[in-house]
């Protein structure tokens, strides 16, 4: 699990997630726009939850691994959509809101986009 800092506060959320968020959150900087996210997080006791984060070039987030006495949070569809959109704004594509359940399918992305 990983802690996202943000703002002066934090949520926990899984590794692949968070690492995903980083990601987006680099090249949305790069590109100087901004984009809210809504991800999965997890509580203190186990309770599963979301979070809405605004993500731009003025972000500051940290991700600090975390040890958890919780399953490890897995969510594929945020992870794919997080990277989906990623990829577009790094092609120059202008990226249309869509679910996270309409992303097309990506065979072959490597586990560091």
């Amino acid at each position: 699990m990983d802690r996202i800092h943000y703002a002066g506060d934090s949520v926990v959320t899984g590794t692949e997630i968070a690492r995903a968020l980083l990601e987006y959150a680099h090249v949305l900087a790069e590109h100087d726009t901004s984009a809210t996210v809504d991800i999965p997080t997890v509580g203190d006791d186990g309770a599963l939850s979301r979070s809405t984060i605004l993500i731009g070039p003025a972000s500051q987030l940290i991700s600090d691994a975390e040890e958890s006495e919780h399953e490890e949070l897995v969510d594929d569809e945020v992870v794919q959509k997080l990277r989906y959109d990623a990829e577009e704004l790094r092609r120059g594509d202008v990226i249309t809101p869509v679910a996270a359940d309409e992303v097309p399918q990506q065979d072959g992305w490597p586990d560091d986009l």
